[in-house]
């Protein structure tokens, strides 16, 4: 049964498979480690698992009453099955619960389906970040929501 929970330490082996599998530049395992082991009080961190397979993640940064999703991932293998819009939810609603009035981040330009998606959750663009992507130099659209 596919369920999303928070992402533990014990977590970040498959974590990295996740990881290597969808971005050009991954994160460290270091780096995650920091995230879910309490270095970064504002680090929120939650996979997407079926019978403790995790295929996906999503980090968010809470400051005061701002998130910010720092990276979301679903396995290639894992994709268009709704998964990615299941653990965006989830998300999107912990960071409600715990106070956030508004939510953004940034995603390639190229990246409709990603977009897509996070104009479901009323996500509208905001802005550019030239050459924000260290790979390719490719532009970020930031986009955002008002939660409350």
């Amino acid at each position: 049964m596919v369920q999303v929970r928070e992402m533990k330490e014990k977590d970040l082996a498959q974590v990295m498979i996740v990881e290597h599998a969808s971005f050009p530049v991954p994160w460290t395992e270091e780096t995650f480690r920091n995230e879910v082991n309490g270095e970064n009080p504002y680090a929120h961190y939650y996979v997407i698992e079926d019978q403790g397979e995790v295929f996906g993640y999503c980090g968010v940064w809470l400051i005061i009453d701002e998130a910010h999703v720092t990276n979301i991932a679903i396995h290639p293998d894992h994709r268009g099955k709704k998964y990615g819009e299941q653990l965006f939810r989830y998300s999107f609603e912990q960071v409600i619960e715990m106070g956030a009035i508004q939510l953004s981040l940034e995603v390639r330009v190229s990246n409709m389906a990603a977009q897509h998606l996070y104009r479901k959750f009323g996500l509208v663009p905001g802005g550019i970040r030239k050459n924000y992507y260290t790979d390719n130099g490719e532009d970020a659209l930031v986009m955002w929501v008002g939660l409350k």
